[in-house]
C-alpha cells in the first residue's frame, strides 16, 4: 500500500466477539501490516437478524448507532461478508424513506469491505507473512459471495501461505443451511444441506476446512464434530495472519488464548 496509512473502522462482529475473539485479533493484524490504523469504537451487532425477521424499526435503530459510530472513518471493514454485505447493501434500503439518514448509509456503505477483499481489491495486498502445513479447502458463504463478490480474493491469499495446498470444494457455492435464523425455523431443512455439505467437505480429503463467515463455520464445524470426523475449521484471517497457534479449532472444547490472557 502507497500513500497515507488508512484508518480503519473495524467492526468486529457478535460471533467473533462472544465465539471466537481470535478472528478479530487475526484481522488487526492483517490489517495493520498492511499499513493501516485499526481503531475498534464501541459497537453493538449490525442488525441484521431484526432487519432479516422484519423488525424494520429496531434494525433502524442498532443501524442508527453504527452508522455514527463508524462513518468518522476512512473504510469499515468486517471479517464477515454477512455483517459487510449488511451495512454495504442494506442500511441504504433500510432508509431510503429518510433523506438525512439515507445519506449517511450510503456514505458508509460505499466504504465498507469484508476483510480479505479490502485486502487484495483497495490496499492491493498479493502475499501474506504466513505459513501453514496441509490440505485446505474452502467454502464461499452466500453473503460474501452473491452481495461483495468475494471468491477469487481469499484463495488468492491462501495460494500464497508456505506448505498450504489449496483444494476446490465441488459445492464452494452452495449454502451450508445456516442463513441466520433460517437454521432455527427450518431445522430439518438446515441438517440437510449441512449434511449434504459435510459429505463434500471430507470427499476433498482436506484436513482444514476455511470460510470467512463464522456463522456458516460454526454451522459446519458442528455437523462435521457430530459425525464423529476430524476436519478442523478456522476462519480464513486466523491462516492468513499466521494466528492458527492462538485458538484451537473451531468446535473445539478448549478455551481460546485470547480468553486465557
Amino acid at each position: 500500500m502507497t500513500g497515507k496509512p488508512k484508518n480503519i473502522g473495524l467492526f468486529v462482529t457478535c460471533l467473533a466477539d462472544l465465539f471466537r475473539p481470535t478472528v478479530g485479533f487475526a484481522a488487526v493484524k492483517l490489517l495493520e501490516d498492511a499499513g493501516c490504523r485499526v481503531h475498534v469504537p464501541t459497537q453493538t451487532c449490525c442488525g441484521q437478524p431484526a432487519f432479516n425477521a422484519g423488525a424494520r424499526a429496531n434494525a433502524q435503530a442498532i443501524a442508527r448507532g453504527v452508522i455514527a459510530a463508524f462513518e468518522r472513518f476512512d473504510y469499515v471493514v468486517a471479517p464477515s461478508g454477512s455483517c459487510a454485505g449488511m451495512i454495504g447493501k442494506h442500511y441504504p434500503e433500510l432508509f431510503q424513506d429518510d433523506p438525512t439518514w439515507s445519506k449517511r448509509a450510503r456514505a458508509l456503505g460505499i466504504k465498507t469491505f469484508e476483510l480479505v477483499s479490502f485486502l487484495t481489491d483497495v490496499l492491493g495486498v498479493r502475499a501474506v507473512d504466513a505459513a501453514f502445513e496441509g490440505k485446505v479447502t474452502y467454502h464461499d458463504s452466500c453473503s460474501g459471495l452473491r452481495e461483495l463478490n468475494v471468491k477469487r480474493q481469499p484463495r488468492q491469499l491462501l495460494r500464497q501461505v508456505e506448505g498450504l495446498e489449496l483444494v476446490e470444494l465441488p459445492s464452494a457455492e452452495e449454502c451450508c443451511g445456516f442463513g441466520g435464523t433460517f437454521c432455527v425455523k427450518y431445522a430439518d431443512i438446515s441438517i440437510d444441506i449441512v449434511e449434504r455439505k459435510r459429505k463434500d467437505i471430507v470427499a476433498t480429503g482436506a484436513g482444514t476446512l476455511l470460510a470467512g463467515d463464522l456463522g456458516c463455520l460454526m454451522n459446519m464445524a458442528g455437523r462435521l464434530h457430530r459425525a464423529g470426523g476430524d476436519v478442523e475449521v478456522r476462519h480464513v484471517a486466523e491462516v492468513l495472519a499466521g494466528m492458527t497457534d492462538d485458538a484451537p479449532p473451531i468446535g473445539d472444547t478448549g478455551p481460546t488464548r485470547a480468553r486465557e490472557d
